[in-house]
């Protein structure tokens, strides 16, 4: 996995990508890795994304998800749909470990 990865967590209005981010971020300095999550609403996804290695998005937002390329343009960033069984409970440790998945199968 490369280092100092940038991840960008989307949700509608930001707010409860604001609680996942933050258990994400328990869940990289728990393992070490270099990984720095922000949260942002759905709204800023094109502010942000060329400081961006990774865009995760929530899972009720698959319509985004399937438009990722009208906002990534020629950027090189990984886009992933967040699973709703680790979104759900904000599982941080479940997300981290899905984005290392991710990007170990890309690698």
């Amino acid at each position: 996995m490369a280092d100092d990865i940038r991840v960008l967590l989307v949700c509608g209005t930001g707010a409860s990508s604001g609680f996942m981010a933050a258990n994400m971020r328990k869940a990289v300095a728990a393992h070490g890795y270099n990984i720095k999550v922000t949260a942002r609403s759905e709204s800023e996804i094109e502010n942000f994304i060329n400081e961006t290695d990774v865009v995760m998005i929530g899972p009720h937002l698959s319509y985004v998800f399937d438009d990722i390329d009208s906002f990534v343009g020629d950027a090189d960033v990984t886009a992933i749909l967040m699973r709703p069984e680790y979104y759900s409970s904000l599982d941080g440790e479940a997300a981290i470990q899905h984005l290392v998945d991710v990007l170990n199968e890309d690698a």
